[in-house]
């Protein structure tokens, strides 16, 4: 069914009569269109700013008698080596990567100011304090020659950090989280230090021409004068008023216009077809084991989950054994962000897939063997990286490491091969899509809903490309750059558009909502997104190297950010009771409570996760004490798993219902999945994150970002003890697992009976208008 013109409902044929025009106003794509190019347009200054006004490397670093310390082939293979080993998922660098280990560009600042005041006199000695950091804050780098002159104290420093770097990534044994030896050559570790050394300069030396570092004064340590700058707290309070002033235009505009957010039809009686009746193409029954697929990652991940965090209460002990020696802390965290990433996307590609056909009413001979094609890459890609950052971890592959192993990028971390070949199955599963809409599509307004759900479908390959462009050779301002495009712009923006495009299909291919609307809260969704969610991007980057310009922009539209999120928690009351409403008017069950159980928790936790605990780390002013600490992580656990991991579950239970039989369906399944997926993710965010990210942040603003850092303050008896409470949560999120790998076994195991005669038009509910 669809909306023409005028409003009303007709049917729409496939053999394609007539091109439908556009069903609501020509305004909300206009609008949408703008704001698209804006925020582009502006992301583009971004970029260029962020090549000219990146922090140098220099050609060479002298010490001030001339000799060469290190040169700038020395940094970026630092980089490299620091890649190569996973350490940016153990420590961090300039605030960015994991949570166990130091951040090495503080750790290096910290360590080589105290080396520097015992040169001028000891720790005591207001003329060595006062000498130190006139020593970091001047900036000696002469661009003319690409020469960066170190003071002799600055010289001292280095020459001992390489020895102490040296003792630590050799260390025999597992303290510190990390295999035994993981750094051997000494040579490898002084490069490795030698890039340590290059941050810590960016961090403290005068920008040319202001009064604060390249990193604008991050991180805060007093010993080099690094302390809040105007800029962060001027910002702050501009996205204070910009967050307060978004929030009050939504609302006014709430409550101007009846027609925003979720209206149910009126005067309409839904049949929901019964599941077992619906007629399902072959490329629909494939994504049983798409689902399964997804389960069972689900699960590993989840298992790698609790052990990364038991890390943090014993490093050296896992229940008895000690885990590092075979899988380190680096490599676990390696493999469970990767995982995330895999089993929400296996549960995308799949819902795409099922909702395919019954969008065009069309499905090509021989769809499914391209769909099982697709999962086959799929499993090459995953379970191929993951062998290869194990092995690029441990240094057996050699210097194929950036292409088969591990990249070493947060997020990004899987071998350039497997990167590459990710992105061509991404766009393989499009090309799927396409061949089975593309008769539809050619008589649709490009505007209208079956040409954004395409759209949306061919923006994640699209943007996950774009992590190609932070190369391991990159200067680290750049690549960074390029990789929060993928953790931010692509999971922020471009995978929520693609949820809001599938939920809203899901409620017009159910009849409960009518297109029109669906279209309207699809275009209103994706501008208010829009707004905030493209420039907000470089809210991670405020202290990345990258000039004021990304803080100010990032502060003020990541705060917009949380407007749609506001419009969502105001909206799920309505799609409650939208919900009530309709289904009291069925004739027939509705199949689907838990399914639409999970959409509704991904409102709540959108609202929550990134709403009120990303917003709380956004700000400039907090983020310059808390980047790297367990708020980050709060945020990323209650965000990723709350919004995509829920909305994952939500697609595969909505898809599995109709390919299990009804004999072997279990609702009691879905629901105990539910509420222990929820409670567990509660639990640990609650219970631990938070409380512990609040003690982290307090501590790092009372005794110092190094401090709130350090493995003493992560492993201290309180910090223990919250940790230990996070347990339960872990247990029940990795026991919510099971029922779903229960069903989508069944999924696979018992086939639900194909119907044979495909009729004039698939379709899951039948619609009769009531009689005014």
């Amino acid at each position: 069914m669809s909306l023409n013109d005028s409003g009303k409902e007709e049917k729409y044929y496939p053999e394609g009569s007539y091109k439908r025009g556009l069903i609501i106003s020509k305004g909300w794509f206009q609008a949408a269109i703008l704001v698209f190019i804006f925020g582009f347009f502006v992301l583009g200054l971004l970029a260029y700013w962020s090549y000219t006004e990146k922090p140098p490397i220099p050609e060479k670093v002298l010490s001030s008698k001339g000799e060469v310390l290190f040169t700038g082939s020395d940094i970026i293979e630092g980089q490299k080596i620091f890649l190569k080993n996973g350490l940016m998922q153990y420590g961090s660098i300039l605030g960015h990567g994991a949570y166990l280990g130091p951040d090495f560009t503080t750790d290096y600042l910290r360590r080589a100011s105290d080396l520097a005041k015992e040169y001028y006199g000891g720790l005591n000695s207001e003329r060595a304090k006062i000498s130190t950091k006139d020593d970091f804050k001047t900036n000696r780098y002469n661009p003319s020659n690409g020469t960066l002159v170190y003071s002799e104290a600055q010289n001292n420093a280095f020459r001992k950090l390489q020895d102490y770097y040296a003792a630590f990534f050799s260390e025999p044994t597992t303290k510190f989280g990390l295999r035994p030896e993981a750094i051997k050559n000494r040579a490898d570790t002084d490069k490795l230090t030698a890039y340590f050394s290059w941050t810590a300069w960016l961090a403290s030396a005068l920008r040319p021409g202001e009064d604060y570092s390249y990193t604008n004064n991050w991180p805060p340590e007093t010993a080099v004068g690094n302390t809040q700058t105007a800029e962060a707290v001027t910002w702050s309070v501009l996205s204070l008023i910009a967050l307060l002033g978004g929030i009050g235009l939504m609302m006014a505009a709430f409550g101007r216009w009846k027609f925003i957010g979720w209206h149910g039809r009126e005067n309409a009686t839904l049949n929901f077809i019964e599941p077992g009746k619906v007629f399902l193409t072959p490329s629909q029954r494939s994504t049983a084991y798409f689902f399964l697929v997804m389960a069972l990652l689900f699960l590993i991940q989840a298992l790698l989950g609790g052990s990364i965090q038991h890390y943090r209460t014993e490093l050296t002990n896992f229940f008895g054994f000690d885990l590092a020696k075979i899988l380190p802390f680096n490599v676990a965290r390696t493999w469970h962000l990767q995982l995330a990433i895999f089993w929400v996307a296996t549960s995308f590609l799949a819902a795409g897939i099922f909702l395919a056909p019954l969008i065009s009413q069309n499905e090509p001979e021989k769809q499914h063997w391209l769909a099982y094609g697709l999962l086959g890459a799929l499993a090459i890609v995953v379970f191929g990286s993951l062998i290869g950052e194990y092995l690029g971890i441990f240094g057996f592959i050699g210097n194929l490491w950036n292409w088969f192993g591990n990249q070493g990028w947060e997020y990004l971390d899987l071998g350039r091969f497997w990167q590459i070949l990710l992105s061509i199955g991404l766009v393989f599963w499009v090309a799927i899509l396409y061949r089975s809409m593309h008769t539809r599509l050619k008589n649709e307004h490009m505007a209208n809903m079956p040409w954004i759900f395409f759209f949306a479908a061919l923006a994640i390959p699209a943007f996950y490309a774009v992590g190609l462009l932070a190369s391991t050779g990159s200067n680290y301002t750049v690549a960074d750059y390029w990789r929060w495009w993928v953790v931010h712009l692509w999971v922020e923006d471009f995978l929520e558009l693609f949820t809001t495009v599938v939920v809203a299909y899901i409620f017009v291919l159910l009849g409960i909502v009518q297109e029109r609307t669906a279209l309207t809260l699809i275009f209103l969704d994706f501008i208010l997104y829009s707004a905030g969610g493209v420039i907000g991007t470089m809210h991670h980057m405020y202290f990345s190297g990258a000039p004021v310009q990304h803080m100010a922009l990032g502060a003020v539209f990541s705060a917009a950010e949380v407007v749609p999120l506001t419009f969502l928690t105001v909206e799920a009351w309505s799609f409650l009771q939208l919900g009530t409403a309709q289904i009291s008017k069925t004739t027939t069950p509705f199949p689907h409570k838990w399914a639409v159980m999970f959409l509704v928790a991904v409102g709540f936790w959108n609202f929550l996760g990134a709403g009120i605990f990303g917003f709380l780390i956004n700000l400039p002013i907090v983020s310059y004490y808390e980047i790297g600490t367990a708020l980050t992580a709060n945020h990323g656990h209650a965000a990723f798993m709350g919004v995509y991991g829920m909305l994952a579950v939500g697609l595969a239970l909505f898809c599995l219902r109709y390919l299990i039989p009804a004999d072997k369906w279990s609702d009691k399944m879905a629901k105990f999945s539910f509420w222990t997926l929820n409670i567990g993710l509660a639990w640990m965010c609650l219970g631990t994150l938070f409380p512990l990210g609040v003690i982290q942040l307090y501590h790092s603003v009372s005794a110092g970002y190094f401090e709130a850092r350090s493995l003493k303050f992560l492993t201290s008896e309180l910090n223990t003890i919250i940790e230990w409470i996070r347990l339960p949560g872990d247990l029940m999120v990795i026991i919510g697992v099971i029922p779903l790998i229960i069903l989508t076994w069944r999924g696979v195991r018992y086939r639900v009976e194909r119907v044979t005669e495909k009729p004039k038009e698939i379709i899951l509910t039948e619609i009769s208008e009531d009689e005014k």
